[in-house]
């Protein structure tokens, strides 16, 4: 998981090398859209910008694409909550939850079912909902220690951070006292 600006952060799934180098990449270029503009980039911006360098790699014989999937969550001022996928093609799209990599169909069925059900989620419900479908689709118990957390919210003025593991061991708790 990789913090790239104060109110957006990534995860990806693919080859670490590639990984490492776009973040440097994409990090470059918010700095320079916050210099330019004033402000930090908005989620959907950073995703479309990630998507159009991606596509570029694309066209050339020469330059080999990135092997990783992007998954951009942030706060957008006016938005709110925003989660976007970028692939190596060069195509983004927005999703209210997504899961990308290893077991990822299993894991966005079980989303979709939980969240036709009851769209309107608390912050701590939502944590709780990520980390519970992960554990399902994974067949695991998780440890804080375990897992990486990370979350965007208008109680931290739509700062993106980890979640400590104090944190993640009181959302564990509440899953395993729930079920």
């Amino acid at each position: 998981m990789y913090k790239i600006t104060e109110t957006i952060g990534a995860v990806q799934t693919g080859h670490q090398a590639d990984a490492r180098a776009q973040v440097q990449r994409v990090r470059q270029e918010a700095g320079e859209f916050r210099y330019k503009y004033g402000y930090d980039m908005p989620p959907e911006v950073f995703a479309k910008r990630v998507a159009d360098m991606n596509q570029v790699y694309t066209q050339h014989a020469g330059m080999r694409p990135y092997g990783v999937s992007m998954m951009v969550g942030g706060m957008d001022e006016e938005k709110g909550p925003q989660l976007f996928l970028c692939d190596p093609a060069g195509h983004f799209l927005g999703y209210k939850a997504y899961a990308t990599g290893q077991k990822d169909l299993e894991a966005n069925n079980m989303l979709e079912k939980k969240l036709k059900n009851n769209p309107q989620l608390s912050y701590d419900e939502t944590v709780q909902m990520a980390v519970s479908v992960l554990q399902s689709v994974l067949s695991a118990d998780f440890k804080c220690t375990d897992i990486e957390v990370g979350v965007a919210n208008k109680e931290h003025y739509g700062r993106f951070r980890s979640l400590d593991e104090a944190e993640i061991e009181r959302h564990l708790v509440a899953i395993s006292e729930r079920d």
